[in-house]
């Protein structure tokens, strides 16, 4: 799936919590309908099949319950996304990467290969189940670990046993980690710790920039991988590097292909010169980086602590300021949307995962979300250790209707967009108020968790109300919206008819 992710150490956040963010885009010329959702122990399979590779897989007897952002119909599986367990642990899954041709002949992906015949009938060939991917990432893992590091080593687990079909980075948090985790090929792996003072960018490539053998297969303080991955690199000469010094994963497991210079590399670009707007000269012939740059670094120290905002506002950048957004009336039109924007058409859902160091463990875990393109929406907090969640979020299906937020948004997002600079000044201070409802939410939830004898009660109360204003400000939002765009049709006259 084309995502874009963005993870930010408890140091370099506004409050101490780690912070994991990610939109999931539907891939091109679709739209994928998502819900949010709580999993039980008891909805929990134990007997796990892929739709996709139909991999068979055994799942173990005691999971936790989980909140997840699984798709609204299942023909293609679950593709649970991104969650935080009873633990207050959370998994975003995943982020499709890309990779070279060194690495897919030396670790082929492990494909489906459909049966050939029927049984009984003379030639006949079995069917070959595929490995692993993005929809099944979330649910055959985040139910079974307590810490960001369990996640990493159950899931690279299993992808040394049952393989994968595609390149994938998976993030892994609790309190007080990170964990990035990138396929290489069908089988290997390795994950690297985001380091606490500074936030990653990842668009759809490759991106880790640096990795130490020496402690992957030593103390595993910043580091982990697969048991063969420098024997792999070594027989395989994948390994880049001039002279002596550590890996380049990007060099040797990724791509600096053509597409990625108008795909990918662009939105780190634009985050980081978000983020960090005078440590580097962006922009004009003497840029350090630009739009293009094969060398953008993976992870950045920012200039200031980072707020949920500048993370909903860096998940829907579409170049603003810069020649290259769709929406300018400035500039040369040749250059309007000649790059991928983050805030696009096909966002799907934005879930960020707010850990918070200073609160009890029962109230810690936030998880923040949006539907559908993040130009035009808000970004709104839920407690994720809850046992349902509000129908608002959990009742999408195929059905096209106002009554949940996600095809809310998606129709205010298709009407917003063609009258944009007559519609914005009521989407942003959409987004302004239900942004400070919800940080009132929390403050005043928190002090009645405190005391609190049932406090799952509370948390699933005040779910149900912020469900509740958010409804009605989203639906204000779409009457404001639709008047606007009613009064910029074409066959409109100015002649007053009453």
């Amino acid at each position: 799936m084309p995502c874009t992710t963005l993870l930010i150490g408890k140091d370099a956040s506004y409050d101490g919590s780690t912070i994991v963010a990610r939109n999931e885009d539907s891939g091109s010329g679709s739209f994928e309908p998502k819900r949010f959702v709580v999993v039980k122990p008891e909805d929990q399979p134990r007997h796990y099949v892929s739709v996709l590779s139909h991999l068979a897989i055994e799942l173990p007897d005691n999971p936790q319950r989980y909140t997840a952002l699984p798709n609204a119909l299942l023909d293609k599986g679950i593709w649970a996304e991104a969650g935080v367990n009873e633990k207050n642990v959370s998994m975003s899954a995943t982020e499709t990467l890309t990779t070279n041709e060194r690495v897919l002949g030396a670790d082929p992906f492990v494909e489906y290969v459909p049966a050939q015949g029927k049984p009984g009938e003379e030639g006949y060939v079995a069917e070959q189940p595929g490995g692993i991917g993005e929809e099944d990432m979330v649910t055959i893992v985040l139910p079974y670990i307590s810490s960001a590091r369990e996640g990493v080593k159950r899931l690279g687990a299993l992808l040394e046993q049952y393989g994968t079909y595609e390149m994938n980075g998976i993030a892994f948090s609790d309190v007080d980690e990170i964990w990035w985790l990138e396929t290489v090929g069908g089988h290997r792996w390795y994950a690297r710790r985001v380091p606490d003072d500074a936030y990653v960018t990842m668009p759809n490539e490759l991106g880790v920039d640096r990795f130490s053998f020496e402690d992957a297969y030593g103390e595993q303080k910043d580091f982990m991988c697969c048991p063969d991955l420098k024997e792999f690199v070594e027989e395989n000469h994948l390994d880049l590097t001039l002279g002596e010094g550590e890996m380049n994963p990007r060099d040797a497991f990724g791509s600096h292909s053509d597409s990625d210079h108008v795909y990918n590399t662009p939105r780190a670009w634009a985050i980081q010169r978000f983020l960090n707007p005078r440590t580097c000269r962006w922009d004009g012939p003497d840029a350090d980086f630009t739009p293009e740059s094969d060398d953008i670094p993976w992870c950045r120290v920012p200039e200031r602590k980072l707020t949920i905002e500048d993370v909903k506002y860096a998940l829907s950048l579409h170049y603003q300021g810069t020649p290259f957004d769709p929406y300018s009336r400035r500039g040369h039109r040749s250059d309007h949307g000649i790059y991928r924007p983050i805030g696009i058409n096909r966002n799907s859902q934005l879930s960020v995962v707010q850990l918070r160091p200073y609160r009890d463990e029962a109230y810690r875990a936030v998880q923040w979300i949006a539907f559908g393109s993040n130009v035009f929406n808000a970004l709104v907090p839920f407690y994720a250790n809850v046992t349902t969640t509000p129908a608002y979020l959990a009742g999408t299906d195929d059905r096209v209707t106002t009554e949940n937020f996600y095809w809310e948004n998606r129709v205010i997002a298709a009407l917003a967009d063609a009258h944009y600079h007559e519609a914005m000044a009521d989407v942003e201070r959409y987004q302004e108020k239900v942004g400070g409802m919800g940080h009132h939410m929390l403050k005043e939830t928190d002090a009645a968790a405190a005391s609190a004898a049932d406090v799952h009660a509370v948390l699933e109360a005040a779910n149900e109300r912020m469900a509740g204003l958010l409804r009605k400000e989203t639906d204000d939002l779409l009457d404001k919206v639709l008047f606007c765009a009613s009064m910029g049709m074409k066959n409109a006259f100015s002649k007053d008819d009453m």
